[in-house]
């Protein structure tokens, strides 16, 4: 029987602030993108990767997972790439999450047992539950992205989500197919594919993700329910996951450094960067306090390190780069960029032209 509508099952992440995870869904979109004539192994090659040598069995920091997938969505060149790459997660890839989710008692509780155990999926997003009258919502909250990749890595995990929905409906021989889905982003030209992608009704311009499935479909047995085998499951993804939840004490400046360098203009504040490394804001805070530093130190230092870039090899003016950093008037840009360098964008450019000037004046 599903729950009152009334009750909202919410992120349940079993306390663990997870830092590692299974490199497969790394491996499943990269090599989806790579498959669709996408280019992905440049960007790998500056982080020192080869996609064909990846040891499917290895585990990957969540930031640099989240810093490789960004970098890669924001060179897309198909719009429907994010969708058509949902198509590359294997249901085997999930390990013993798929076989804790297949041997519940029933669809409504595998939905439970998804939303508790979300850190042994492929997702970044906040995975959530909510029971309505006729229809419930699996809920997605994507992190804090820049423009240019958001919509790539939401469309990439709805697909992929609603996949693992697919197989296991081929598998269990219930039905989880969406009745519709709602999409936070502006309607798209490509609006009309994405029906025909999930074959329900899609509607945009929502503030998150929501799949919604027919309560009836969700009161079902499933077939392969064995309440032994799923608490032998269940301990194995909590031993998953308790040997994830190791957060590494050092180290936490540069990724939360590396983080903002994905954005212009709306930088993330410091909780949604908490929740896109996977700790807590008040662990992010005190880490860095360790580290002798600041989230607004480091923004500051982002910002810097943006401003003296593109003041010397942008051609950008004064007034662009103040607005490509996220200041609504360039006298606050100049006034913090005095403070972190001492001196005026202006006058810092004509420095840096001069020295250029003279060392290409003094090359043999």
């Amino acid at each position: 029987m599903l729950v009152s509508p009334n009750k909202l099952i919410v992120s349940a992440k079993v306390g663990f602030p997870m830092s590692k995870r299974s490199i497969l869904g790394l491996v499943y979109m990269l090599q989806g993108f790579r498959a669709l004539g996408e280019d992905v192994d440049s960007v790998l090659a500056r982080f020192g990767i080869d996609l064909d040598a990846i040891d499917p069995g290895a585990e990957i920091d969540r930031g640099l997972e989240m810093r490789l997938l960004t970098e890669v969505a924001i060179q897309i060149r198909d719009p429907l790439a994010g969708l058509k790459v949902g198509n590359h997660f294997a249901l085997a890839g999930y390990g013993p999450f798929v076989m804790l989710l297949m041997s519940c008692d029933s669809a409504y509780d595998a939905f439970q047992a998804g939303v508790r155990y979300q850190d042994l999926t492929f997702l970044f997003s906040q995975l959530s539950f909510h029971p309505g009258d006729r229809e419930s919502a699996l809920v997605l909250i994507p992190p804090p992205l820049p423009l240019v990749a958001r919509r790539v890595r939401i469309d990439g995990e709805v697909s992929g989500t609603v996949k693992l929905l697919l197989d296991m409906q081929a598998a269990a021989g219930t039905n989880f197919r969406p009745e519709r889905i709602e999409m936070p982003y502006p309607i798209p030209l490509e609006a009309a594919a994405y029906e025909a992608h999930f074959r329900c009704p899609v509607q945009f311009g929502a503030d998150r993700v929501r799949i919604w499935i027919r309560n009836e479909y969700l009161a079902t047995r499933m077939p392969a329910g064995d309440a032994v085998a799923h608490r032998m499951y269940r301990a194995q993804c909590d031993a998953l996951l308790q040997s994830r939840s190791h957060v590494v004490e050092e180290g936490l400046a540069d990724k939360v450094a590396a983080h903002l360098e994905l954005f212009t203009e709306d930088f993330p504040a410091a909780a949604e960067v908490a929740a896109a490394l996977g700790v807590s804001e008040r662990t992010l805070r005190r880490q860095l306090d360790a580290e002798s530093t600041s989230f607004r130190r480091l923004l500051d230092k982002v910002r810097a390190g943006k401003a003296c870039q593109l003041l010397v090899e942008g051609g950008v003016s004064v007034e662009g780069v103040a607005r490509q950093l996220g200041y609504a008037e360039p006298a606050s840009f100049i006034r913090a960029f005095q403070r972190w360098t001492g001196t005026t964008p202006a006058a810092y450019r004509r420095a840096k032209k001069e020295v250029i000037a003279i060392q290409k004046y003094r090359r043999p």
